[in-house]
């Protein structure tokens, strides 16, 4: 690997995001973590009010602004698990088991942390937290009575549940969640009609597909929002005709291209008048923006509208148990089963001060949705000592507790923007917090500084060697599983556009978070070292290969629509063989090594959509 490159991954791995500051989970965070702490002051049990603030910390990891119930189920999902966890390691605790047994109950439960990590984000922040709080119970000084550890937790996460609740009708009309990120879908959708035919044009469809999948995660259609799931109903099919145009590198009038963000002003505002002006769509693509635009107006408007879509697919209650007990999950388990093993063997011969330091890092290392292991054993190892510096520099100015206090709340939070902007802050935060708990309990956090780098840094290797390095998760087994998920959804969309399948505008939104989700992975491995990086940077192309074959299958979709274009056999089989062939070399890790060039010129609407996308994938197989 050049230098060049070398300088690259580096470049990218220390580049913190800049996301924006999200004040009101900020206020709710310091409100949820100050509070508890000033109330065991004045009452004299800390031992009590540092369980309740762990319960709120855990819940401000998993706060978001989403609807009340999307909320609450989130919060409570993941902080049941960490009650849970806090209860089998207090017992353990409590029971003074020798090393080993508390060794081996702390490895069954990363088997199972592991596990549920495995299924999806809810999963993966209640296991991390089962892990998290198991091991916390299993070392940290317990309250009297020793159960009431598991039992403040919920009570402190509930402040910061009730601190997110709206109040009054007109704060929950002008907060709703859905209603904001529907009117972000549509000023994207904007943005996108805004750069098509300029190099921008895929970035910029790229943040559209971010903000559809903003909108689906909040769940589904609450009682009373069937207007909202129109209107986004509505998104659908201008976002599929706007991809087309951006595939085929064809721009649309300026008041054409501002018609989304008046929809968005019109959203927030819970409905009102839109007009799209008069132009004159001279292709199929455009035709089927402009039906689509003046749909979302009638929708908007609160209309009758033909969206010529049908109902999404219902949810599939045996889905969450499948992936419970699925390969990727069970070997999940025994990744972090393995490396919480090692962590235990190794500090019940090594006099650590506080040995539930070792298995908390490795749990939050190992957390399956926050990037590159590599990337975050590294930064969990630095941020320690960062934060160890800033503690150290604070205590020597203070030990007062009304001042911890305050310095811990801050700390708690700056934690939702740390935690976007880059694991390593993220770190950086979090560990000045937990030595100040440990001060405000009574302990001399001062003499816990450079033993808590010590567990950082041997836990961090820990993870690097038997959950990185020599754990079969390799970089393929990451990557290459994506695109072979992203295939086989465009596949099925293709299916549909052709008169083979149903339910077009769902697969086009399937497949769309399925290269969305194989893009995030090959950025992510960017960030890596050999042999990550590389093999990132092999899988490159083809992933944005797939992501214009996609644009090409909605403008075929509209030329079949609007143009009575006639499904070629020949074509649509082209297609279909270059994408087997893609996925089978994906399964068997072979990147595809033809040249692939994207377009520069409008596409000819006489022509077929799916043959210029055959031809480009055929080259970028090394096909002729």
């Amino acid at each position: 690997m050049s230098s060049s490159l070398a300088t690259s991954w580096w470049a990218r791995a220390v580049r913190p995001a800049r996301p924006p500051v999200p004040w009101v989970l900020m206020v709710r965070a310091a409100l949820g973590m100050g509070v508890p702490l000033a109330v065991g002051l004045l009452t004299h049990r800390m031992d009590l009010a540092v369980f309740a603030g762990l319960g709120a910390m855990h819940a401000t990891m998993n706060d978001r602004v989403e609807p009340v119930r999307r909320r609450i189920g989130r919060i409570a999902t993941a902080v049941s698990a960490s009650a849970l966890g806090m209860l089998i390691g207090s017992a353990l605790q409590h029971a003074q088991v020798g090393a080993g047994v508390l060794g081996g109950a702390l490895t069954l439960v990363g088997f199972v942390s592991g596990a549920v990590s495995a299924t999806g984000p809810r999963g993966s922040a209640a296991g991390m937290l089962l892990l998290v709080s198991a091991a916390l119970g299993g070392g940290m000084p317990l309250p009297h009575p020793w159960w009431a550890a598991a039992a403040m937790m919920p009570a402190g996460a509930g402040l910061v549940v009730v601190l997110g609740l709206p109040v009054g009708a007109g704060h929950r009309s002008g907060a709703d969640p859905r209603r904001r990120a529907l009117a972000a879908v549509y000023e994207a959708l904007g943005r996108t009609l805004a750069d098509l035919g300029t190099p921008r044009g895929a970035g910029s469809r790229r943040v559209l597909t971010a903000r559809l999948n903003q909108f689906q995660d909040l769940g589904p259609n609450p009682p009373g929002g069937s207007g909202l799931h129109r209107a986004y109903e509505a998104a659908l099919a201008a976002t599929e005709a706007a991809t087309g145009l951006l595939w085929a590198w064809r721009p649309v009038p300026p008041e054409v291209a501002a018609v989304p963000g008046r929809l968005a002003a019109a959203v927030r505002q819970g409905g009102g008048e839109v007009v799209v002006p008069r132009w004159r769509p001279d292709t199929p693509a455009r035709q089927a923006l402009d039906v689509a635009l003046r749909a979302a107006a009638d929708v908007v408007a609160g209309r009758e509208a033909d969206l010529g879509t049908a109902p999404p697919p219902p949810p599939d209650p045996w889905r969450l148990r499948a992936r419970l007990w699925s390969r990727p999950s069970v070997r999940y388990g025994l990744r972090v089963a393995l490396c919480i093993a090692v962590g235990a063997a190794v500090t019940a011969h090594y006099p650590l001060s506080k040995g539930y330091w070792v298995p908390m890092t490795i749990a939050f290392v190992l957390k399956p949705d926050l990037g590159s292991v590599f990337l975050r054993a590294v930064s969990r190892a630095v941020g320690t000592v960062v934060g160890v510096v800033v503690t150290a520099a604070l205590l020597s100015l203070t030990t007062g507790p009304w001042a911890l206090l305050a310095v811990a709340a801050l700390c708690v939070a700056l934690l939702p923007y740390a935690t976007a902007a880059h694991y390593g802050l993220n770190t950086v935060v979090m560990t000045p917090m937990a030595l100040l708990l440990l001060q405000l309990g009574g302990q001399r956090s001062d003499v816990e500084f450079w033993p808590r780098v010590l567990d950082s840094v041997l836990a961090s290797a820990v993870v690097l060697l038997f959950g990185y390095l020599l754990w079969p998760e390799r970089p393929r087994h990451r990557i290459e599983p994506r695109l072979v998920a992203a295939t086989s959804a465009l596949r099925a969309y293709l299916d549909a556009v052709t008169g083979q399948g149903s339910g077009g505008v769902w697969l086009r939104r399937t497949a769309y978070r399925s290269l969305a989700d194989a893009r995030q992975e090959v950025r992510q491995g960017l960030a890596e070292p050999p042999p990550t990086g590389r093999l990132a940077e092999q899988w490159l192309p083809a992933t944005a290969a797939l992501e214009r074959l996609a644009g090409a299958v909605a403008a075929f979709a509209a030329q079949v629509r609007y143009g009575g274009r006639v499904p070629d056999p020949e074509e649509t089989d082209r297609v279909r063989r270059a994408l087997d062939e893609l996925a089978a070399a994906a399964r068997e890790h072979r990147p595809p090594t033809g040249p692939t060039a994207r377009p520069t010129a409008p596409h000819d609407p006489a022509l077929s959509a799916l043959g210029r996308a055959a031809d480009e994938l055929e080259s970028l197989l090394g096909r002729e």
